[in-house]
């Protein structure tokens, strides 16, 4: 029943003041089940996920279950068809046509699928102290520290010389070997505990060890990396040389888990940004008969600066696009300057064991919705879009109309660091953008934490998106 003695103050401070309340205390029962069995199918995406090539693929195998079929550039789509576009097997576009016409601009959700990691280097195997190891060098940001001593999965592809392609995943079923970095043990560590935490363990110190048993025979030197190689020659048929012409990534290998007592969070590795590729896949997947034109988007090299063919700074999107309204007489940059954008990409939750770093009123916190980030960058908004107060009063009253709940955040106080999204790169196409996503506690972490909660209103944002 509704309170009817507040006072004069309390009405007034209840028409207009702001207080934020835990989605737990908001949402029925019934959604909240509704949510944890969201998220019990995104940690099967997680653990099938685990690169941007794995992630582009599982994509693409729900999109077919879905009734998406693969792009035809010389098709004539028409409104409710579903298609999908792969591009080099680490990005993908998913497409549902449109009532309207492609003039009137599309709904695009902007996630990517790449994840902080380590990668092979060209020329990786080695002996030393007849053991066998990989020089590893490390992908996107990553305290080096945190990726020693944990089981450790290598995934990805090799060519041959003679153009043949084998796929590895190792490390991911309950018989497989791991591999792992190794790290000082503390009773000889004590020059090692003078460097700083940066260079507590350097990027040249992050080798995988990968075995240490020899080949049986007297005549051959470095017999533990020979047998190495033999063990791998058997398997996929590859010589050493053919490292060279491989993508080969090392990640955790243990699984995505509830976490808490009351299983309300997601512990695994990826979830930056999987957290929310995962959610706007979903809502493309069960996008029915738009108004607009609807895409979800994964993309690969954010890590990295979005840089290369396959991130989005780079053309293939606006060519997508072009080669779409083409079909339509229309030209692509009017159809994306009149578009939509919601890049899908995680914020920092508010940690209270390391709470200096953020300012309470402005940060995000696990389990008060998905988070709007009107603008991301460093210091003074480097390398950031911030959206406009016209786009950001849409987007805020989209989200309430479809009873999404959601929050505010920015990564961090003013001067304490920062960070971009991909929402520049779609800005400086010509089209409105902010960023939408989930909270992530020990981001770029091995293990990475995040609210059921949250994850599937990022669900119901990109779904009441697609609705627009």
């Amino acid at each position: 029943m509704e309170n009817t003695n507040r006072s004069p103050g309390e009405e007034l401070a209840a028409k207009l003041l702001e207080e934020p309340k835990n989605a737990g205390l908001i949402m029925s029962d019934e959604e909240i089940a509704a949510a944890d069995g969201f998220c019990e199918d995104y940690k099967k995406f997680l653990n099938a996920a685990k690169t941007e090539r794995e992630a582009c693929t599982e994509a693409i195998k729900r999109a077919k279950a879905a009734g998406f079929t693969e792009y035809d550039p010389t098709a004539d789509y028409k409104a409710g068809d579903k298609f999908y576009f792969c591009n080099r097997e680490k990005s993908v576009i998913l497409t549902v046509m449109g009532k309207k016409p492609l003039a009137e601009g599309i709904r695009l959700a902007a996630a990517h699928i790449d994840s902080p990691r380590l990668d092979l280097k060209q020329h990786p195997l080695y002996e030393d102290r007849e053991l066998a190891l990989f020089k590893t060098h490390y992908y996107g940001g990553i305290k080096k520290y945190q990726w020693t001593t944990i089981p450790m999965s290598l995934h990805g592809v090799i060519v041959k010389a003679n153009g043949e392609k084998v796929s590895v995943a190792i490390g991911e079923d309950e018989g497989d070997p791991v591999f792992c970095v190794t790290d000082l043990l503390i009773h000889l560590a004590s020059e090692q505990m003078k460097r700083t935490l940066a260079e507590g363990v350097k990027g040249e110190e992050l080798n995988l060890l990968i075995g240490s048993r020899p080949f049986k025979d007297d005549k051959v030197s470095k017999k533990v990396k020979l047998n190495i190689m033999s063990i791998l020659n058997e398997k996929y048929g590859i010589t050493e040389h053919d490292f060279v012409s491989a993508e080969l990534e090392i990640v955790p290998a243990f699984k995505a888990r509830d976490l808490g007592f009351d299983r309300s969070m997601v512990g695994g590795y990826g979830q930056d940004d999987r957290v929310c590729s995962y959610p706007a896949l979903q809502a493309i997947l069960d996008c029915e008969a738009p108004e607009h034109t609807c895409m979800t988007i994964l993309t690969d090299k954010e890590e990295t600066g979005s840089d290369g063919n396959t991130g989005l700074n780079s053309s293939y999107l606006p060519y997508f696009i072009d080669d779409l309204a083409a079909k339509q007489g229309a030209k692509g940059h009017n159809v994306i300057s009149k578009s939509l954008c919601l890049s899908a990409d995680v914020n920092a939750a508010e940690d209270p064991t390391f709470a200096d770093v953020t300012e309470t009123r402005n940060a995000s916190k696990l389990n008060y919705g998905v988070v709007i980030t009107k603008y991301t960058g460093a210091r003074g908004k480097s390398g950031t879009s911030d959206a406009s107060a016209e786009f950001v009063g849409r987007i805020r009253k989209m989200m309430n109309d479809g009873g999404v709940i959601w929050q505010t955040g920015e990564l961090g106080k003013v001067d304490a660091g920062g960070g971009g999204t991909v929402a520049q790169y779609i800005a400086n196409l010509d089209m409105d953008v902010i960023d939408v996503g989930v909270p992530v506690l020990s981001m770029h972490a091995p293990f990475e934490v995040t609210a059921k909660l949250d994850t599937y209103m990022a669900y119901k944002a990109f779904s009441v998106f697609f609705k627009d």
